[in-house]
């Protein structure tokens, strides 16, 4: 294998990513000084041609949107966490030329939570039923014991729901959007939803509020979590959830664990405060 290795993170629009931040600190961390990690910016379209035009100093990609399922029929297989939401985010590209696939957001989501102390719920809710709330769904199936609830805006989103409920063998129930201020009274609490989605609810946050996993970044904090914090409740960022799942590519592109989680997490908080 060449000694210079190289990595990117691909998507469109790209310029936002906090990728190459994380995975440099990684790097500079682990004495890996002959690799790098690029940004690209990459649509749907380009994507076919970008990948076949890599060269054996390529170790793996990390996928944004719009790429997470347009990428699965170019790869050689993908994981079967990868499989259960049909969304790739991890390209780890092998000696011998295939491209494997996975989805490090799930177990991310996981590990954002057990390194808080939750590592098992008894119910749960989810805001939004969008890309980010499969894999919540999917990460919620491995840790929630009891019922599981998305707050969602149309028929059809409830509809997609249902659907990755069945993948999943999950009983997800389905909440009108005008009843999510109900969802603030689980155990744990899962917001998917675009920035200022959430505002209006956090007048609706009770006096013990449980846990809220909200996976926007920045801005940060957003209303809903600065109130949770407020009443005492525990919070997960969506840095949180960044750092644990570019933890887990870290360790699948250079082979070499553990990943240096404080210095990546360092890395991505002076980022957002510069």
């Amino acid at each position: 294998m060449p000694s210079i290795r190289r990595a990117a993170v691909l998507g469109s629009p790209i310029a936002h990513s906090l990728s190459p931040v994380l995975h440099r600190a990684a790097y500079e961390e682990l004495g890996l000084e002959d690799w790098s990690y690029d940004r690209f910016e990459v649509d749907e379209v380009a994507l076919p041609d970008f990948l076949a035009g890599l060269g054996p100093e390529w170790a793996g990609l990390s996928l944004t949107m719009p790429l997470k399922r347009a990428v699965i029929p170019l790869l050689d297989t993908i994981s079967d966490t990868a499989a259960s939401v049909e969304a790739v985010n991890t390209v780890v590209l092998t000696e011998d030329g295939h491209k494997v696939g996975d989805n490090t957001d799930i177990p991310g989501m996981v590990a954002a939570l057990a390194e808080r102390g939750i590592d098992k719920a008894e119910s749960a809710a989810i805001l939004g039923a969008g890309a980010t709330a499969s894999s919540a769904l999917a990460a919620l199936s491995r840790i929630c014991t009891g019922e599981i609830v998305a707050y969602v805006r149309s028929d059809a989103r409830a509809a997609e729901m249902r659907e990755w409920g069945e993948r999943l063998d999950v009983d997800v129930k389905i909440g009108k959007w005008s009843d999510a201020a109900l969802a603030l009274t689980a155990p744990l609490v899962v917001a998917t939803t675009p920035a200022g989605t959430t505002d209006a609810l956090a007048a609706d946050i009770p006096e013990r509020p449980g846990t809220l996993f909200d996976v926007l970044y920045d801005p940060w904090p957003t209303q809903l979590a600065a109130r949770w914090s407020g009443y005492g409740g525990a919070v997960v960022s969506g840095l949180d959830l960044l750092v644990h799942q570019a933890v887990l590519q870290v360790q699948q592109m250079t082979g070499r664990a553990p990943a240096p989680l404080g210095a990546m997490r360092r890395a991505g908080e002076r980022a957002l405060a510069g």
